[in-house]
């Protein structure tokens, strides 16, 4: 009996594709479960955890009455949701929300602009400062909140009983001490 045959089979019994086959399938199971790996959190063990806040700025929502929104604990002291590149976060508190005055630019006879107060009854277009405050861990890179990094520039989507918006970081502080 020859130990491969015309068919390809090893002792006439086993095909060398179907072995070829199962070894690969018992290797990856092996290096799943035997090298898992990083576990692919961008916050790092034994990374130190500061307080922090977060400074947001919204452009833009569209509320008839922005009143509302503080009725229903989106106020100093009250907790948001905060969604952070589609990963939520979890509840954070809100240290402060300052609502932005609405402006225009206007030109003047010698050729100077003056920003003044928009004139417009109807707009229904609210823009607000928001300053967050939570806990961040801090690596190399920068803040870390839940396993998203940070950094100024970011879209946060804030979300709470009666709104969901987006938002995006104008200013990071830590405290250091």
């Amino acid at each position: 009996m020859a130990i491969l045959d015309s068919k390809g089979r090893l002792f006439g019994k086993i095909n060398l594709l179907d072995l070829g086959a199962g070894l690969v399938i018992l290797l990856v199971i092996f290096g799943i479960f035997v090298f898992p790996g990083t576990s692919g959190s961008v916050a790092q063990i034994g990374a130190k955890t500061v307080p922090i806040e977060v400074d947001l700025v919204v452009r833009g929502l569209n509320v008839r009455d922005p009143q509302q929104l503080f009725d229903n604990g989106f106020k100093k002291g009250g907790k948001t949701k905060v969604i952070i590149r589609n990963q939520p976060y979890g509840e954070i508190e809100i240290k402060s929300v300052d609502i932005l005055p609405r402006t225009v630019v206007a030109t003047q006879p010698d050729g100077s602009v003056k920003e003044l107060k928009d004139p417009k009854a109807n707009n229904f277009s609210t823009d607000m400062l928001l300053t967050l405050d939570g806990k961040a861990q801090v690596t190399q890179d920068g803040p870390v909140l839940g396993n998203n990094k940070v950094k100024i520039g970011m879209p946060f989507e804030l979300e709470g009983f009666n709104y969901n918006f987006n938002a995006t970081v104008v200013d990071v502080r830590l405290d250091n001490k």
